[in-house]
């Protein structure tokens, strides 16, 4: 499986969108520490008929060069370049004119098949389909695509986007603005909104009415990123529906409450990470999560708002309180974490971003980010050759946490072959036999009531 890059382009807007350079400030979720990352993923489409299918149907990388160009004149911001503001550091875009996004093309030598479509590949392999730019690239260049066609005629785009510019609902807003394009529409339908410093600016005067700093702390030295704990590995595991549904069943009969999946599930993978990596009892330990608050505030974001509309939620517990206590507490936990999500919230996070920036806002360490991808519409970003059969995060930091866990859907080419979902879960090298061991308890149903 070799991946040859042909070529590196720079596509610009398809006509100027702009005639003299200028900045745009970005909001203070944008601005987030936690967001001062690269997030990469990559979707897959197989080359198989569809009832979407339109006449292009020739080579990937001209058609979705095409679309992006054509996308870039509303969403022009994505050809800036971030950089510092001198007075406080916070990052903003400066938007320059001809300027352009990079895109990579690539061939690999085998079929989207022979690598089961990409559902569960080897890391080393499937790290070469998504660009990865390093140290200023990141910021020079905030979005990065690239293409790579499979010798079976499918192929994956890859995408490294700064965090900073959108989350995954304000990107997927752009992707299908390109995909209408790339089908044969005649414009954007859904009309961008930029205006990040108004409808998500602090208070005047800013004011902490939600005790955020319960969770979060100051510490100018701290890097979300740069905690040293060893290797870190990723490992799939497969999760089938009968062994879920029976243990959410363990847990309402021992608590008398139902659980989400993400409650239920989340509750037992952070407390088997935990518990597995050895951290000592006396140290809090997070389970941290995004919530979007698009609908949330008052008023509602516009329909268009593609910035950062998420805001980190969290849950937290002293190490051995985690680790002793039943797995319906926790659970109950993470719910009741849900009732925080309110207007108050999101303006007491904005406003604790405004007074307290300079002197470095983190959740510290023992962070374990979680997220759900099984509902969140990938399916409709479709070029022409219908929905992509399979969509995979590369990124290993989120929400602060090196050690991150996605719940993600089976590709859908391999529909019927599987039941239920897999969890992709980033581990300490030294925590991977622990972890194991646990996930083997948890398909064989073998807890013990006072687990529960």
């Amino acid at each position: 499986m070799k991946v040859t890059i042909s070529e590196t382009t720079t596509v610009h807007p398809s006509q100027p969108p702009f005639d003299h350079d200028h900045l745009l400030p970005l909001s203070h979720l944008d601005t987030d520490r936690n967001l001062h990352v690269n997030f990469r993923y990559l979707r897959a489409y197989a080359n198989t008929p569809t009832p979407t299918t339109n006449h292009h149907r020739g080579d990937p990388f001209h058609v979705i060069a095409a679309a992006l160009s054509a996308a870039l004149v509303q969403y022009y911001p994505f050809t800036g370049t971030l950089r510092r503001r001198e007075s406080d550091g916070r990052l903003e875009v400066h938007c320059i004119v001809g300027k352009g996004v990079p895109v990579v093309r690539a061939n690999v030598d085998c079929s989207l098949s022979s690598v089961n479509y990409l559902d569960d590949p080897d890391e080393e392999f499937v790290e070469q389909l998504v660009p990865d730019p390093r140290n200023e690239e990141e910021i020079t260049h905030p979005f990065v695509l690239q293409v790579t066609v499979f010798e079976c005629g499918g192929y994956t785009l890859g995408a490294c986007v700064h965090h900073s510019m959108g989350d995954g609902l304000g990107v997927t807003q752009f992707f299908n603005a390109m995909a209408a394009l790339a089908r044969g529409s005649s414009g954007v339908t859904i009309e961008p909104v930029w205006d990040r410093s108004r409808l998500l600016g602090p208070r005047d005067p800013a004011r902490v009415e939600f005790p955020v700093q319960e969770f979060l702390r100051l510490d100018k030295e701290f890097l979300p990123y740069s905690q040293s704990s060893g290797p870190v590995v990723r490992q799939c595991f497969e999760m089938r529906e009968e062994w879920l549904n029976r243990f959410k069943e363990l847990l309402r009969e021992r608590s008398g409450l139902s659980f989400t999946t993400f409650e239920a599930l989340g509750a037992f993978i952070w407390q088997s990470r935990v518990k597995a990596s050895g951290v000592p009892g006396e140290d809090k330990v997070k389970f941290a999560y995004s919530i979007n608050m698009r609908k949330l505030v008052k008023p509602q974001l516009p329909a268009g708002y593609w910035g950062n509309g998420c805001v980190a939620m969290y849950a937290q517990l002293n190490a051995k309180d985690l680790v002793e206590q039943p797995i319906w507490q926790t659970a109950e936990l993470i719910k009741k974490s849900k009732y925080n999500a309110t207007d108050e919230y999101v303006r007491s996070f904005i406003d604790f971003q405004e007074l307290n920036y300079a002197e470095g806002i983190t959740a510290g360490k023992g962070v374990s980010g979680f997220t759900d991808w099984r509902h969140l519409g990938h399916s409709t970003v479709d070029f022409g050759w219908g929905g992509p059969v399979t969509v995979l995060p590369l990124s290993r930091h989120l929400l602060g946490s090196v050690e991150p866990c996605f719940f993600l859907p089976y590709s859908s080419a391999n529909e019927g072959k599987k039941d239920g979902f897999k969890v992709l879960v980033y581990l300490q090298e030294k925590a991977v036999p622990g972890f194991r061991a646990e996930m083997d308890k948890f398909s064989r149903m073998e807890f013990g009531l006072s687990c529960l």
